[in-house]
C-alpha cells in the first residue's frame, strides 16, 4: 500500500490528539540496548490495541536502478521466514481475529495489527521473525512483482492525477530524491531481482532502524517487557544513513503537459518548493512550517476557504480545487494547488487565477476574523480522528521516521495559535513564488 499524506495530513492528527486525549491517554519511550525504540501510549477506552513496526526507509532512500524496491519489499514480507511458511503470518493475524496490512511511504515503511490488546505479546513474536528472517525465494517474487505491475498500472498509469502527480514530481526535484515514485519506475521495476531486494532488506530493516509504536489497553511496562523479550534477542545491524541529496536552487518556473488517454477531463498541479520541520535553518525558522500549514488551510481548509469560495462558487471557474502541505516531510518539500477547471475554462486561465489568490495573501492581511477561524477549524475538525487507534500511532511514526521527536505532536496547537496575519503573508511572500514554482498541466488525448 502507497501512502501519501497531503493537506494537514499528520498535523491535523496532532491537534486532535494535543486537544482531547491529552488528559486521558500517556505516551512512553523506551529504548532496547539494539537500539530499537518502542513508544507505548496508553487508550483505555476498549481492550483492543494497534501495533506499527516503522522502518526508517521508503522511496527517498532508494537511488536509479533500484526505483521501487522499498514497496517491493513490503510485499514481500507477508511471504516466508525461516519460521513461517508462505501466508503463514498473515493466516495466524486472521486466525486472532486480527486486521493486518502495510504501507510504505518516501521517508518510511510500516506494518501494522489490529487486534485485542492481550495479543500485542503476538505481534511482536511475528514482527521480530520477519525483521530478521525473512526469505526473498526468486520464483515467490517474479509473482509477486506481477501484482506490483498491476497496482501500479492502476493506481499511475491509469489513474490521470496520480500521473500528473508524477510527473510533477519527476520535474519539480531536480537532485531531491522525492522525485521518485513509491511504487518505482516501470523499467526499474522490470529489472529488479531478488538479490536487490536482499541486500535493500539485509541494510535497512534492523532494529536500529525501526520504531515500534503500541496504542491502546495495554500497560506501558508490560508492554515493556514484552517488547524485550522478542526484539531485544536481535543483534543491531551496520546502517550507514544515506548519502545526503538536497534539491539545488530552482532558478525558474519549471511548466509541463502530460497527456492522458484515460483523462476524462484537464486537471491542474501547482508545487512550490517548501521547507519542512525536518529542514529547519536560520534562513527557513520553524514558525514558518506552522504559518504554512495555516496559509493552506486559509486556501482550503473547508467549503468556506479562499480556494472554493472564489473559484468554484464565485467565479465559477472550477468544479474541484485543492491545496496541501506537509511539513513533517523528511525533506524539502512541496505547497501545492490544485484545480479541474469547469467547462470551457482554458488552463491559462485557470492558472491565473489561482496564481491571484497568491497574489492576495501576499499583498494583503489575513483579517482577524479569517484568520481565528482557521485556526478553529484547524483544531476542531481533527478531533473525530481522535477515535481511531491507529492513526494516534501514525501521528508517532511518521514523525519518528523524518528524524523528528514524537513530542512535537504535544507541541502543535500552541504553535498553530501562535501564527500571526504577518507570518502568513510573509510565507506566501517567500515561497510561494514563481523561481520555486512547478506547472503541471494534465490533458485529455483529444484536448492535446
Amino acid at each position: 500500500m502507497l501512502v501519501r499524506l497531503t493537506l494537514l495530513g499528520v498535523f491535523v492528527l496532532l491537534a486532535a490528539e494535543t486537544v482531547v486525549a491529552q488528559s486521558t491517554s500517556l505516551t512512553h519511550e523506551f529504548e532496547l540496548d539494539n537500539g530499537l525504540k518502542l513508544i507505548v501510549q496508553e487508550d483505555h477506552r476498549a481492550p483492543v490495541a494497534v501495533v506499527q513496526v516503522w522502518y526508517a526507509v521508503g522511496s527517498s532512500y532508494e537511488h536509479d536502478g533500484i526505483t521501487g524496491v522499498s514497496h517491493v519489499l513490503e510485499h514481500m514480507m507477508f511471504k516466508r521466514t525461516k519460521n513461517l511458511d508462505n501466508g503463514e503470518f498473515s493466516a495466524i493475524v486472521s486466525a486472532n481475529g486480527g486486521r493486518e496490512n502495510a504501507f510504505t511511504g518516501s521517508d518510511y515503511t510500516a506494518y501494522f495489527q489490529e487486534w485485542a490488546a492481550e495479543n500485542v505479546t503476538l505481534s511482536f513474536e511475528l514482527e521480530a521473525d520477519r525483521m530478521t528472517n525473512l526469505v526473498v525465494e526468486d520464483d515467490e517474487l517474479a509473482r509477486e512483482m506481477k501484482v506490483v505491475m498491476e497496482e501500479r498500472r492502476l493506481r499511475t498509469d491509469d489513474n490521470p492525477a496520480a500521473l500528473a502527480l508524477e510527473a510533477a514530481r519527476a520535474v519539480a526535484y531536480q537532485t531531491s530524491p522525492y522525485r521518485q515514485p513509491i511504487i518505482g519506475w516501470e523499467a526499474d521495476l522490470v529489472n529488479l531481482e531478488a538479490s536487490d531486494v536482499r541486500r535493500w532488506y539485509d541494510r535497512w530493516y534492523g532494529p536500529n532502524n525501526a520504531v515500534v509504536v503500541v496504542v491502546g489497553d495495554v500497560d506501558p511496562q508490560d508492554t515493556y517487557l514484552a517488547a524485550k523479550t522478542h526484539f531485544g534477542k536481535l543483534a543491531a545491524r551496520e546502517i550507514p544513513p544515506p548519502k545526503s541529496r538536497p534539491e539545488v536552487a530552482q532558478r525558474g518556473k519549471k511548466t509541463i503537459e502530460v497527456v492522458s488517454s484515460t483523462a476524462k477531463v484537464p486537471y491542474l498541479f501547482m508545487g512550490f518548493k517548501a521547507p519542512t520541520l525536518a529542514t529547519p535553518s536560520p534562513a527557513a525558522p520553524e514558525w514558518e512550517v506552522y504559518a504554512l500549514d495555516v496559509l493552506a488551510a486559509l486556501l482550503d481548509g473547508n467549503s468556506s476557504a479562499r480556494l472554493p469560495t472564489n473559484l468554484v462558487r464565485g467565479q465559477e471557474l472550477a468544479t474541484e480545487v485543492g491545496a496541501g502541505y506537509n511539513g513533517a516531510d523528511r525533506l524539502e518539500t512541496l505547497f501545492y494547488m490544485t484545480a479541474t477547471p469547469r467547462g470551457e475554462t482554458d488552463m491559462a486561465t485557470l492558472e491565473a487565477a489561482l496564481l491571484e489568490q497568491i497574489t492576495d495573501l501576499q499583498s494583503e492581511l489575513v483579517d482577524d476574523q479569517e484568520l481565528k477561524r482557521v485556526k478553529t477549524q484547524v483544531v476542531a475538525e481533527s478531533v473525530f480522528e481522535l477515535d481511531s487507534m491507529f492513526f494516534q500511532g501514525m501521528v508517532i511514526g511518521f514523525l519518528e521516521t523524518a528524524g523528528l521527536d514524537w513530542r512535537l505532536k504535544d507541541e502543535y496547537v500552541q504553535r498553530i495559535e501562535a501564527v500571526s496575519a504577518e507570518q502568513v503573508r510573509a510565507v506566501a511572500k517567500k515561497y510561494l513564488i514563481r523561481n520555486g514554482l512547478t506547472v503541471t498541466h494534465l490533458l485529455p488525448e483529444e484536448q492535446s
